[in-house]
């Protein structure tokens, strides 16, 4: 089905126009990466001096809100408009978001800016998935991946160091400061070089189906942020948002049924490897948000170390996850064979969290820092070959599509994920600790703790006893998580299994679409035609 027409002659796919393509799309990840890893370490000190401690919370969900939501806009529209003025809108959002930041004077009015950050942000790690489908074969998509993993490596090593240098001296704003140069940069470099063709779509883009995207995410990202927090699971206000969640997604699914080109077309679904690697992608969602959502608190009350300091610990994940990433897309590259991998890389993240399991209030940090190593090495099998297998087995007409999709279900998986689990580690949380004090009712009152309030740098100083036993009563809560989620990986096994194997496509997107053609077929013809356009196109 035909969704939009080609405003321009097919462009003329070089190696040096795809590097340069590339090169733009590099630079508008490095921006959000960066900001993300920037902006964690300093957080703590931003609602400080903002007054918001409060709401905290909100600085990460207004982001993820925002993200979440326009990812599937982002991924339909870039199929139907094209992608490439998409791109740099998202680019000048982020960095303009930025400024607003920067120059915030009040709690509400950083987080309104927060989430124009994440309208941005979600725009760019879309576009850029799927424009790299466009461009490249999907044979071919791995030489990419190492580059595109060492982005993040980079920014997960760094990141969190420059926050940690401008909270503690220069200043929390410069973390945004810092994105105005960046922004600046990258949108030169992809307005130069992000040469790809605009459309114009020949049916009416679903309006009624993304606002009905929007208040389906809105109340289930809300209810799992507010939900045995600000409320009551068993609250009016929670079960109220519950069952409109239930009644907007049966309108969805009634509107996207009938729409000439759905949001997300329910077609997708008899897809067998779209189903298999949005449902792995989902239950890989929650097990990466749960699993590690709540080590840099226990480090936190275990070494005494600062906030900054506790995110750094876990940056051997990411070097795992770069390793297996870069060494499993390379081999697919080269054999073409892929099926392997998910299977393996879940059976990977088990044994890291059966070893996690034995978590206690002596465990060194380097060995926690080894545990997230080896749940790296099994997320990075498995995380970026989803997309990649998700992108091969739809029409080229559906690929922002189904990337957006593929993503979008991960972030509600991480939500949820954070959610559920968050409620059992609270809730043995608290239990633990009201064991800890009584038990120790004259270190609790020499020392005059505040229960309510018990900052790593005060735990780290307490009597040895009473130390042990609060820093045990964060172990004995939060090792049960990690057990929890063993049975969501055997079903996560048993899916991987599941995924099918389909030959690597041969051709790029566009080629497919026959917005493009490869340089050796221009040749072809140039040499057939010397004076048709196709002898024309730049390099």
């Amino acid at each position: 089905m035909a969704l939009a027409t080609p405003v321009a002659a097919p462009l003329v796919m070089t190696g040096r126009r795809i590097w340069l393509i590339f090169t733009a799309l590099s630079a508008g990840l490095f921006l959000a990466s960066l900001d993300q890893m920037i902006t964690g370490a300093a957080m703590p000190t931003i609602v400080g001096q903002l007054g918001g401690v409060p709401h905290m919370a909100w600085t990460t969900t207004a982001y993820l809100l925002a993200t979440t939501i326009v990812m599937p806009v982002y991924g339909k529209f870039g199929d139907l408009f094209g992608r490439r003025h998409l791109f740099l809108f998202a680019i000048t959002i982020f960095t303009l978001a930025s400024l607003g930041a920067a120059v915030s004077t009040g709690f509400w009015e950083f987080i309104v800016f927060r989430a124009l950050q994440g309208v941005g942000g979600g725009g760019l790690l879309i576009l850029a998935q799927a424009t790299m489908a466009d461009v490249v074969p999907a044979k071919d998509l791995g030489k990419y991946g190492a580059p595109m993993g060492a982005i993040y490596g980079l920014t997960a090593v760094g990141g969190p160091i420059l926050g940690g240098v401008f909270a503690d001296h220069i200043g929390w704003r410069w973390c945004f400061w810092i994105n105005l140069p960046i922004g600046l940069v990258a949108l030169a470099i992809a307005t130069r070089y992000l040469t790809l063709p605009s459309k114009r779509p020949t049916v009416r883009p679903d309006y009624s189906g993304a606002a009905l995207m929007t208040m389906g995410t809105t109340l289930l990202i809300l209810v799992s942020d507010w939900g045995g927090k600000r409320y009551g699971w068993s609250s009016p206000v929670i079960a109220a948002m519950m069952i409109a969640f239930v009644a907007v997604v049966v309108i969805f699914v009634r509107v996207e049924s009938r729409a000439a080109e759905p949001m997300l077309p329910l077609r997708l679904f008899r897809n067998r490897t779209f189903t298999t690697t949005t449902l792995l992608g989902f239950i890989m969602g929650l097990i990466m948000f749960a699993s590690v959502a709540f080590v840099p608190t226990f480090l936190q009350m275990a070494t005494g170390v600062s906030a900054s300091t506790s995110g750094l610990l876990s940056i051997p994940m990411t070097i795992g996850m770069f390793l297996t990433v870069s060494t499993s897309l390379g081999v697919v590259t080269r054999t073409g064979s892929y099926r392997l991998y998910p299977p393996l890389g879940v059976a990977v993240i088990a044994a890291g969290m059966i070893w996690m399991t034995r978590l206690d209030a002596h465990t060194p940090a380097w060995v926690v820092s080894a545990m997230l190593f080896v749940v790296g090495l099994g997320l990075g099998l498995v995380m970026q070959l989803l997309v990649m297998l998700v992108q091969n087995a739809v029409p080229s007409t559906d690929v922002g599509t189904a990337t957006s999709a593929n993503n979008y279900f991960r972030e509600m998986g991480g939500a949820l994920g954070v959610a559920i689990f968050g409620s059992i580690f609270t809730h043995r949380l608290t239990g633990n600790l009201t064991d800890a004090f009584t038990s120790h009712p004259r270190e609790v009152a020499a020392t005059r703790l505040n229960p309510a309030a018990l900052p790593p740098a005060v735990v780290s100083h307490l009597p040895g006893p009473l130390r042990d036993a609060i820093v045990g009563s964060y172990a004995d809560a939060l090792v049960p998580v990690f057990a929890y989620l063993l049975p969501g990986l055997a079903i996560a096994f048993v899916v991987a299994l599941l995924i099918p194997h389909i030959p690597l496509a041969e051709v790029s997107g566009l080629v497919a679409r026959k917005e493009a053609v490869h340089e050796a077929e221009a040749i072809i013809v140039e040499e057939k035609e010397p004076s048709g356009f196709l002898g024309t196109q730049p390099a």
